[in-house]
């Protein structure tokens, strides 16, 4: 019988653990399971009909097993940790440009002030056409392959041909790669006198050195109440939940804590460097806000420190601890839960599986849950109390608002849906973008002067609808006047991103955020 090296390694490590390892029958357990594993692998690779890639098969192997075990312990292969690292320490190696891909093509929609790409001259709306003498534009290019060619080690150097409208033939710009910061504050304005707002993406390591930027400036500004906007933040690094906790609570105050079979309590505690902690806060969050967001709300919550608005959060309360592999790869296990201060796991049940954990968004809309507040009844046993007013607040997954917004089922319509999907939409705004852009600029050279005279040419409108009609979508005048006042704010806010900065978008789709519409009525109602 052949022994690879695979098998012999698997072997040595047994044998050296049991060296090293009393022999308890937890012990025992484990080192049996491992040789088996082994011992399938090495019969796989020895006798298998075909030629098995057996590193693949044991990647396979651990995938599915950590799924087996809760909806967040994961194997990350060695080739996606950096990936995933950069969003969590917020930034990247790269030329600094946000891009959609529409009909086939890449198209700038920001280059990110002071990068790279801003610095040779590469303008919104420009169309990248070749990377390196490679064309990427009309060949089915996949979207996963575009970072591979734009990204690279700070100082390397690629080559972007470019088409821009007005001129014939294509551009060529030599880019020099630089770091690219990556931001989660992705709008901080004053929305009314006194009342600020911050809108998060994500929570990286910058967040709460952001955010206290964000709410240093809104001071000087006149911000004496904050709008925190949590919707459809998915999380990230909980440190950073818990620092940016930490700038509306008094010292003292516990944020959160976290327990595990095999992990003591520990518990984090607000610390007095709070830079926030007297003025009024409102949360806003929905069912896509996670992790880190559920911290931030449930401790603010628990503390009567914030008025929750919105709809029920996502549900995770799980804590992945980051584990190196010997090959560079990475296991995020699950060793502990969260909860929040008044004792709340936040944890929604997974006992059905994987693919029923992640289809519990389309459980909760089926049931209208979405719509309607009634739809969801609470036991005894999942009611806790607040810490400082005694208000109930409700545990059994994902964080309960004070204040229920229904979701608005009534701005989309097949019609817009269908528009949407194929990518005309996008396409006809930068099309007209890109046209425009001078003019534009001319007309309106600075934002606030567009958010009040801009309107959506009824040109434009009309064009997309007779692109939607080429591209096999029949027009739908009741879809139409249905979506008809969403679509104009949406277009309006897009071109707005595009000649300006990014927080304009949220600035103009922000007059139809209805949780955030409720938390200035709430505020101005407690002047």
């Amino acid at each position: 019988m052949y022994m690879t090296h695979l098998r012999c390694a698997a072997l040595l490590f047994a044998a050296a653990v049991f060296l090293c390892t009393p022999l308890s029958a937890q012990f025992r357990k484990v080192q049996e399971a491992a040789n088996k594993v082994a011992q399938v692998l090495f019969y796989v690779d020895q006798m298998y009909v075909d030629t098995a890639d057996v590193a693949q098969l044991a990647e396979t192997m651990i995938t599915k097993g950590l799924q087996s075990l809760d909806p967040h312990s994961a194997y990350i292969p060695k080739d996606e940790v950096k990936a995933m690292s950069e969003q969590i320490y917020g930034n990247f190696d790269g030329i600094g440009i946000s891009y959609n891909i529409f009909k086939d093509t890449l198209h700038v929609i920001q280059t990110i002030p002071g990068c790279p790409a801003e610095k040779v001259g590469i303008l919104p709306g420009d169309r990248i056409i070749r990377v390196d003498g490679r064309t990427i534009a009309g060949v089915n290019v996949r979207r996963s392959e575009i970072p591979k060619l734009l990204r690279g080690p700070r100082g390397t150097k690629v080559t972007v041909e470019i088409a821009r409208l007005g001129e014939t033939g294509l551009l060529p710009f030599v880019v020099e790669r630089d770091k690219i910061p990556i931001y989660s504050v992705d709008a901080a304005y004053m929305v009314r006198p006194g009342v600020g707002y911050i809108k998060l993406n994500s929570f990286s390591v910058t967040t709460p050195k952001e955010v206290q930027e964000a709410m240093t400036r809104l001071k000087k500004e006149g911000m004496t109440s904050l709008v925190l906007d949590l919707q459809g933040n998915g999380g990230g690094v909980m440190s950073s939940a818990i620092d940016l906790s930490d700038q509306f609570l008094d010292a003292g105050k516990l944020i959160v804590y976290t327990q595990g079979e095999h992990q003591r309590r520990h518990d984090a505690l607000a610390s007095d460097r709070g830079a926030f902690e007297k003025g009024r806060v409102v949360v806003l969050i929905d069912e896509y806000s996670a992790s880190a967001s559920e911290i931030t709300a449930g401790a603010l919550q628990d503390w009567d420190r914030a008025t929750v608005i919105g709809r029920r959060s996502f549900g995770k309360g799980l804590v992945q601890r980051p584990i190196s592999l010997p090959d560079s790869a990475e296991l995020r296990l699950t060793v502990a839960r969260y909860y929040t201060p008044s004792g709340r796991n936040i944890q929604k049940p997974y006992t059905g599986g994987v693919e029923q954990y992640y289809k519990d968004l389309e459980t909760r809309y089926r049931h209208g849950e979405l719509v309607h507040a009634d739809s969801v009844h609470f036991p005894d046993s999942l009611k806790y109390t607040t810490r400082v007013e005694h208000r109930t607040v409700y545990g059994g997954g994902g964080i309960w608002p004070d204040i229920f917004i229904p979701l608005d089922t009534t701005l989309y319509s097949p019609y817009y849906r269908k528009v949407l999907a194929k990518g005309i939409f996008m396409t006809e705004i930068a099309r007209y973008t890109e046209t425009n852009r001078a003019q534009l600029l001319s007309v309106y050279p600075d934002f606030s002067r567009y958010e009040k005279d801009f309107t959506v040419p009824e040109s434009l409108m009309q064009t997309i609808v007779a692109e939607a009609g080429r591209e096999g979508i029949p027009y739908d005048e009741e879809g139409y006047r249905q979506s008809e006042r969403y679509m104009r704010l949406q277009i309006k806010a897009i071109i707005a991103r595009s000649i300006y900065t990014p927080d304009t978008y949220y600035r103009v789709v922000n007059a139809m955020n209805a949780p955030l519409i409720r938390a200035l009525e709430l505020l101005e109602t407690e002047q």
